[in-house]
């Protein structure tokens, strides 16, 4: 192996490999358990239906005052059994072409959220196969805690206002009214106003209050995440939790070794974890979709707590919620906090849309000027032929068109190191003893055979960012959730062939992508030495079959993909250099000396 190559394999593996660090591929362990157990302890409430229970958040999650300057949990406390409203809980259903979110009475709450156009598992729309919902009813969306007098899951008295809001409305026995208005927007957005106005003969003091971002849930996928991602008042860059030393292992891991190099002590099951200062939008998102609560113009928090849930030391599910400083009412005098809530897919189109950098989500890393060039122009190939599979196929060609000609210099460069290896070699016996020597008759070589020994190699690392954005991207969209290909179901999961049958399903692609790199490093000119370029033609291909065989297929597909066109490149170029070769009378000479050679008068 040269250089070059070294250099080539270096770089792409220390990518890919800090990536699957990155990924943790744990085993998931099934949800069925936790669901079960909650299915059960609903079913023992003699008054309620399951479909009804509308639990509290702990006792710990509504104590942010004493906590939001440390970056650890206070000692777990066992939270009381919520008391149920006396009233029967009301439902009201708003829809849109996007999205419906079922609203409750219990607590004033968005408690579930059903996307249109997507489906839990591969495959149409049925009662096996229903939408994805979003929404939980230990964790609600808007859940409003801490208020003085107010219990999380208080009776509010509901109406609606139009077509497409909900009002909500409550008073304490200390004359604090809360009324909340939910407006659906376009974009999978809801516009809210909390209002509170004090009506009672003294002073109200509305607490350290808390309002809910929501909960999302981890999948069953190796390739699935989970985190909390906020944006701090005043920053440029946003904050990915799950990256951060005071929060990172809390949020990635389960052990109990702590928080990470910042101290402390990883806060129990059900146990919050509190994130000081003031944020302008704080959201929980999973691989696919996202839920994110802004705080608009005026509207002040004083940070946002985290809570997580585990089964088997695993993060499972996470929620959020933001905290909001205690403040005093006077007789008469109204408060009014505004929000936006964004609740849908991690869709690059819709998140810009939505603006304050929220698209950051994304976390396409160093490359991000180039994913979000990607996106759209794969989904552009999408709406000219609407299979994501045949878009990667032609984003593909793209690239290689885009990168011909330097790929053309690249083979040329590699053509010449070949065939200058001769006289390297007579040098490299001739001065073996003259370091500096040899090192001037090299270069006098390639000077007067115009060889450049970066040309080879530039133009690929070149293209190393293209891979890697490209890797971002296909890890990300939600466009390519479930999206099928030929024989595959899911291009953002492996194929697993005959999953359950065999000891490790069969992953066809990944197989391909092996072979072609087998077959590309044999038609790739090399200057080295040939048992070195046998190795890599073997090594190399089971390196990356290892580390691809659980990614994503459509990154498969498109490596693949982009081998087979450089292969096609390479034959192309060899022919046409053999027509050039055997087309001439004139054989040039082979060289013997180079012109600094003949000048000293050496053989």
């Amino acid at each position: 192996m040269n250089k070059q190559e070294k250099l080539i394999a270096f770089l792409l593996g220390l990518a890919l490999v800090g990536w699957m660090f990155y990924s943790s591929k744990q085993a998931s362990a099934q949800r069925a358990a936790a669901a079960k157990a909650r299915q059960a302890a609903v079913a023992a409430a003699p008054s309620l239906p399951a479909d009804t229970k509308l639990e509290s958040p702990s006792a710990a999650t509504n104590q942010p005052s004493a906590t939001l300057a440390e970056q650890v949990a206070v000692a777990p406390a066992t939270p009381a059994l919520p008391v149920q409203p006396d009233v029967p809980e009301q439902k009201l259903i708003l829809t849109n072409n996007v999205m419906s979110l079922t609203f409750s009475t219990w607590g004033g709450v968005i408690q579930s959220v059903q996307l249109q156009g997507y489906t839990q598992s591969p495959g149409k729309l049925s009662e096996e196969n229903p939408l994805v919902v979003l929404g939980d009813s230990e964790s609600p969306i808007l859940s409003l805690s801490g208020i003085t007098g107010l219990a999380p899951n208080a009776a509010y008295e509901m109406k609606r206002d139009g077509t497409n809001a909900v009002v909500f409305t409550t008073k304490t026995a200390a004359g604090l009214e809360v009324t909340r208005r939910v407006e659906l927007l376009s974009d999978y957005q809801l516009g809210v106003k909390d209002t509170f106005r004090n009506a009672g003969e003294t002073v109200a003091n509305l607490g350290d209050a808390l309002v809910g971002v929501g909960e999302l849930s981890r999948g069953k996928s190796n390739n699935d995440l989970i985190s909390v991602d906020s944006l701090p008042s005043g920053e440029k860059k946003i904050k990915f939790w799950g990256n951060e030393k005071a929060t990172g292992q809390y949020l990635v891991a389960g052990s109990a070794s702590g928080f990470g190099c910042g101290g402390g002590s990883v806060p129990p099951q059900g146990q919050p974890a509190p994130i000081q200062g003031e944020q302008e939008w704080v959201a929980v998102k999973s691989r696919f979709f996202l839920t994110a609560l802004e705080m608009m113009e005026g509207v002040h928090n004083s940070g946002f707590q985290i809570q997580v849930k585990r089964e088997n030391m695993q993060v499972k599910r996470v929620s959020a919620a933001v905290a909001f400083p205690g403040q005093v009412l006077d007789k008469g005098q109204t408060v009014e906090r505004t929000y936006r809530l964004f609740i849908g897919p991690k869709k690059l189109s819709l998140l810009q849309r939505f603006g304050h950098q929220l698209d950051d989500v994304m976390d396409f890393g160093m490359w991000s000027w180039l994913c979000k060039l990607m996106v759209p122009t794969l989904n552009g190939f999408y709406a000219v032929i609407p299979n994501y599979g045949i878009a990667i196929i032609l984003l593909t060609f793209l690239v290689r068109l885009i990168f011909w000609p330097l790929t053309r210099k690249s083979t040329e460069g590699m053509r010449k190191m070949t065939e200058i290896q001769p006289l390297i070699k007579e040098l490299q016996k001739k001065y073996k003893d003259n370091p500096q020597r040899l090192q001037q008759e090299t270069f006098a070589i390639y000077r007067e055979k115009k060889v450049n020994p970066l040309s080879s190699c530039l133009p690929m690392l070149i293209q190393i960012p293209v891979f890697i954005a490209l890797f971002y991207v296909l890890r990300n969209s939600v466009e390519l959730r479930y999206a099928p290909f030929l024989w595959i179901r899911d291009l953002s999961e492996p194929e697993n062939l005959l999953a359950g049958v065999l000891p490790i399903p069969l992953n066809i692609l990944p197989i391909l992508m092996a072979v072609t790199m087998g077959l590309q490093s044999y038609f790739t000119p090399s200057a080295g030495d040939p048992k070195q370029q046998r190795m890599m033609m073997i090594m190399m291909p089971i390196m990356m079959l290892w580390m691809f065989y659980s990614f994503p297929s459509a990154l498969s597909l498109y490596w693949t993909v982009s081998q087979v066109l450089s292969i096609v490149q390479m034959v192309h170029m060899q022919r046409q250099n053999k027509k050039k070769q055997g087309g001439g009378d004139v054989v040039e000479p082979e060289v013997v000396m180079t012109r600094q050679q003949r000048r000293h008068g050496e053989a």
